[in-house]
């Protein structure tokens, strides 16, 4: 009965806020549900967790539901609510008895354009990406996600020229009062500049980003501590209170040989320069993709990339560009946390920064009408050194930063396959049907030999089925 009163008393809140907001302003809502069933043998091609301690359960029963309300005043002025459940079943929300309720708040924010002009104002918890094109899904530095963040679209020439700024608070760890009298750099914080430029047959986005980022923030529980900070120090830390990071590069897409067209970035970012040695990062990502676009049947596509890594040595600093939270990935590949619709359990987790690789996807596949299908195959090759992920293992033993499977060595590879389809039952509800298979070579004197002989018959599959729907 809890269960229920708790819903019931949710719901009223909603339709009450709905009912008071009508005399003043337009509710809209617009929403996403997806149930599926997941079956995923050997993660980390071990089917143990990265540092072997623990055994999976290979299948689970996910469910996720997002409901979006937008409380409109006038065409220039709205705020958006979204709330969120999501968990397995038989956990959490989900559980038959006594279910402990577990609602969040995924977007927040107020949007508005300013008066007698097209510059838009979004302020609060927002979907977040610095640029990208949509061929590789989303930005390798920081993309998919959400942050609080103040973000102003302004054009400047219609429809040729526009620009973006932005600032968003990524880390507070200590909120109002540090732990001590004296103050504690516990922030990390990211400002950005983007100028869009559209011309006939031809797109280029350059941008930049700056972060400064605290020592005593709390990256690891935030998921950036092995993309942001050198192997250095991940192991001793670092000297200044705050460090710089920055990224510039440029996206571009060229369309003038329509239906032959080709989509790419060039990106270079670097941090704490100013601190010891070791602590320093920097490095390049390159990515290039081509497509066809002039059959109704299928969409031809090849790709590949390629991005600095490790030396031999983790005291000399990083090669690797710094990263924020990476969401790229072409063909909507098993390697990589990309595009795929059932989100939980649907990939390996591969960094691509570190790495080279290419591949070949067979998109949009329809023969019958409302089914269509994906097929993609990667190839992905190890940049960094033996030597320094051999170092900090015996350093430090098995440990989150460098991880078998996700940073590969100049002697690793893998192998990637992803067949996917989908079936529209009606033109909101999807019947989708996700599968993968990768195989991956590694060397028994970096990771040991108790992981690298597991993974010699710990080949990954995934069989995901379930339903989507969107209102």
């Amino acid at each position: 009965m809890k269960r229920f009163a708790t819903w019931a008393v949710l719901a009223a809140l909603v339709l009450g806020m709905a009912g008071v907001a009508h005399a003043a302003t337009e509710v809209k809502m617009t929403g996403d549900a997806r149930v599926y069933g997941v079956y995923f043998a050997n993660h980390n091609y071990t089917g143990w967790n990265t540092d072997g301690t623990q055994t999976e359960d290979r299948f689970q029963i996910w469910e996720r539901f997002r409901l979006r309300s937008d409380f409109v005043a006038n065409e220039a002025v709205k705020f958006r609510l979204g709330i969120k459940v999501e968990d397995v079943w038989g956990h959490g929300t989900l559980t038959a008895a006594n279910p402990s309720v577990a609602i969040s708040v995924y977007q927040a924010f107020l949007q508005f354009k300013m008066p007698d002009c097209n510059v838009e104002v979004t302020a609060g918890l927002q979907d977040l990406s610095l640029p990208t094109n949509a061929f590789f899904n989303d930005s390798v530095v920081f993309g998919g996600d959400r942050a609080a963040a103040l973000v102003v679209d302004a054009p400047l020439i219609q429809d040729t020229l526009a620009v973006k700024a932005g600032f968003a608070r990524m880390i507070d760890t200590n909120r109002t009062y540090d732990t001590t009298t004296t103050q504690v750099a516990d922030e990390f914080d990211l400002y950005f500049l983007a100028l869009p430029i559209t011309v006939n047959g031809f797109g280029i986005t350059p941008w930049g980003a700056v972060g400064v980022a605290g020592k005593d923030a709390n990256y690891g529980s935030a998921g950036f501590l092995e993309y942001l900070v050198s192997a250095g120090s991940f192991m001793d830390g670092w000297k200044n209170d705050q460090n710089a990071y920055w990224w510039a590069g440029g996206t571009f897409e060229v369309t003038a040989l329509d239906p032959v067209k080709f989509y790419g970035d060039v990106i270079y970012g670097a941090g704490a320069q100013n601190d010891r040695k070791w602590a320093k990062r920097e490095g390049w990502f390159i990515d290039l993709g081509i497509e066809y676009t002039g059959w109704d049947v299928l969409t031809p596509q090849v790709f590949g990339w390629w991005s600095t890594g490790e030396d031999k040595s983790t005291r000399n600093g990083s090669e690797r560009m710094p990263q924020v939270l990476p969401n790229w990935g072409p063909g909507n590949s098993f390697l990589f946390d990309d595009s795929q619709e059932l989100g939980k359990e649907s990939n390996m987790g591969v960094n691509p920064v570190g790495n080279w690789g290419a591949g070949v996807s067979l998109n949009n596949i329809s023969f019958v009408e409302k089914l269509s299908h994906i097929l993609t195959f990667t190839y992905l090759h190890g940049n960094n050194n033996a030597k320094a992920l051999r170092y900090l293992n015996e350093t430090l033993g098995t440990n989150s930063y460098y991880v078998m499977g996700r940073d590969l060595t100049t002697n690793e590879y893998l192998l990637g396959v992803n067949f996917d389809t989908k079936y529209m039952i009606y033109e909101n509800l999807a019947a989708i049907l996700e599968t993968g298979w990768s195989h991956g070579e590694f060397q028994s004197s970096v990771w040991g030999h108790r992981l690298a002989s597991k993974s010699r018959d710990g080949d990954a599959w995934k069989v995901a089925f379930g339903l989507t729907y969107k209102f």
